[in-house]
């Protein structure tokens, strides 16, 4: 009698993906503090958004004021949402020995920190969702002049968030001082985003250094794809976004890579000693 050896088919990547994925998103449920943290804090914000918006009225010619609003809103949700939750995930998980432990399985290291992340970019997401509602029912809110651009941002934050996010994991030793480790980035990305406070404000020299921050290409690109342009001038047509945008576009791929990399090459699998 010949025995031929049997083996077990690997699950599809995807299934995997969404296994990882499932399990993290009944862990956030569990974590209290991380939810109201992403939920609560930028709808905290509101009022003193809209106030420091009506300040900078004469910087933001021709554009919709409940349009800038919620793009700041998207921008503290995408920072706390995303970057936020997912460092302290990220070293949570690593502490608990739950990383090294899903290395010895069949998922890959893009894996578990795509599955890890799926639960913090979906809560942001939904709270982004929500928050449009919510200010185009209460105050009216202007449709996006170039839709595909307002989604091509929300993503490339996403993948520039994402790896930033396992990058500071590795300098955090422990859940509790994540909330020091992510301040810096916090501060730079929502003062140097141009959204908060537009470049025109700004100095020459550092509104050039704002939009060379990781996240100011794709946070721009948001804000052309929905105002039509940088909020310092009229609108433009839809056709006309793209011009401007493509240098965001290709900066955003750009630190895309560069994070990616970073993370690849300094993300601590075991906990810090």
């Amino acid at each position: 009698m010949t025995l031929t050896p049997s083996f077990t088919m690997p699950r599809p990547s995807g299934r995997r993906l969404l296994a990882l994925a499932r399990t993290e998103l009944l862990l956030l449920r569990r974590n209290r503090t991380a939810l109201l943290t992403a939920v609560v804090m930028p709808i905290a914000l509101v009022g003193g958004l809209q106030s420091m918006l009506k300040a900078q009225r004469e910087h933001l010619a021709g554009v919709s004021l409940t349009a800038a609003l919620l793009l700041n809103l998207t921008v503290v949700s995408l920072v706390f949402g995303v970057y936020y939750n997912l460092t302290a995930a990220y070293v949570a998980r690593r502490g608990e020995l739950v990383l090294k432990r899903l290395r010895t399985g069949e998922l890959t290291d893009a894996e578990i920190l795509g599955g890890t992340a799926v639960p913090s970019v979906l809560l942001a997401g939904l709270q982004i969702v929500l928050m449009a509602v919510g200010v185009a029912a209460l105050l009216g809110l202007p449709a996006p002049v170039n839709p595909v651009l307002v989604l091509l941002g929300l993503l490339l934050a996403i993948g520039v968030l994402v790896p930033l996010a396992a990058l500071t994991s590795a300098v955090t030793r422990t859940v509790e001082t994540s909330g020091f480790t992510t301040l810096p980035v916090v501060l730079i990305t929502m003062a140097g985003s141009g959204l908060l406070v537009p470049f025109s404000v700004f100095p020459g020299w550092l509104a050039d250094l704002g939009r060379r921050l990781p996240a100011t290409p794709a946070l721009e690109l948001l804000r052309i794809g929905w105002l039509g342009g940088d909020g310092s001038a009229p609108a433009t047509s839809s056709a006309g976004t793209w011009q401007p945008a493509l240098p965001y576009l290709l900066g955003a791929l750009v630190w895309i890579a560069i994070t990616c990399w970073a993370a690849h090459r300094w993300f601590r699998w075991e906990p810090r000693r």
